[in-house]
């Protein structure tokens, strides 16, 4: 099966790229607009300007990642209050309640849905991914 080309998407489908980062270095998009709603890929806890890992704990890389997933909101003109659920992928899942903590600093009650698997990349501690529901945006 082939997928269609950029210029090919879906009526309503469209990637959301980061002005001030540069573009990634895999095939995908930062984010995706289907319709109603937002996919945000996988964020890692590196600095969009820099691609610096940031810090060396779950907590620091958890705040990274985190505005990394604003960062991407912000460019579809949504914020954290539109995200309805997320996926954490953490090294270590020993590291939940520290995550969870910071987790709460960011989003509040009523929470998105929300899945934690034990699983990612060496080096990076805590990598997110989420889907916000944007609307007639």
């Amino acid at each position: 099966m082939t997928l269609p080309s950029t210029s090919e998407q879906p009526v309503g489908w469209r990637a959301v790229m980061l002005a001030d980062a540069p573009p990634p270095k895999g095939a995908y998009s930062p984010g995706t607009r289907a319709g109603d709603f937002l996919f945000i890929s996988g964020q890692v806890p590196r600095d969009p300007q820099t691609g610096a890992l940031a810090g060396d704990d779950v907590a620091t890389q958890t705040r990274q990642v985190l505005r990394n997933i604003e960062g991407v909101l912000t460019a579809a003109g949504a914020t954290l209050r539109d995200v309805v659920s997320v996926t954490v992928y953490l090294t270590n899942v020993d590291d939940w309640g520290t995550f969870d903590g910071v987790y709460r600093e960011t989003f509040t009650p009523p929470f998105p849905a929300r899945a934690v698997v034990g699983a990612t990349l060496r080096g990076i501690l805590v990598e997110i991914s989420a889907v916000a529901f944007v609307g007639g945006r």
